[in-house]
């Protein structure tokens, strides 16, 4: 049986902080929202860190992820672009390798001659 996670909106988040500063104990806020007290100090950070950006996410990733992600990305597209040059010798090497079997084939070594 899996417990599905709660999502609050950005007001819901930004009211509870607000009761904090208005002089709510940490226990009765959590009480009151009917979260644990480890997710108030968090969102608290948040308002406090990030400001207006706080609780903007909703399922967005955060900053680092993003720049993780945008190297990840340049990185898979580099290898595609030595994967299709690679491609490309390997087929040059083929053609030449079949042209020189078919121009080698009429003259072969030298045979001996008999006495």
């Amino acid at each position: 049986m899996s417990v599905s996670r709660r999502k609050f909106s950005k007001n819901f988040k930004e009211a509870a902080v607000r009761r904090l500063e208005t002089g709510g104990s940490i226990a009765e806020v959590a009480r009151a929202c009917e979260v644990d007290p480890n997710v108030l100090h968090r969102w608290k950070r948040e308002l406090r860190d990030l400001g207006p950006e706080a609780f903007t996410s909703n399922g967005k990733k955060r900053a680092s992820e993003d720049g993780r992600l945008a190297e990840l990305e340049r990185k898979v597209g580099r290898q595609a672009m030595e994967i299709d040059f690679l491609r490309r010798c390997l087929q040059s090497v083929e053609e030449q390798r079949r042209l020189q079997a078919l121009t080698t084939r009429g003259s072969s070594t030298p045979s001996s001659k008999k006495k």
